[in-house]
């Protein structure tokens, strides 16, 4: 299952929302950087298994 393009919009309004759009880039850095990490993360844990 995965997120649709409502989905998106609905999450997109709700940090604008909660965030303002002054503090918007810098809440999408920190998301960007949390799912990078947490996609290398999967993939170390992939390579230890092997």
């Amino acid at each position: 299952m995965s997120i649709g393009i409502w989905q998106l919009v609905l999450i997109i309004i709700l940090v604008l929302i909660l965030f303002g759009a002054g503090k918007l880039p810098i809440v999408m850095g920190e998301i960007g950087k949390g799912i990078k990490n947490f996609k290398k993360g999967l993939s170390d844990s992939d390579d230890q298994k092997k």
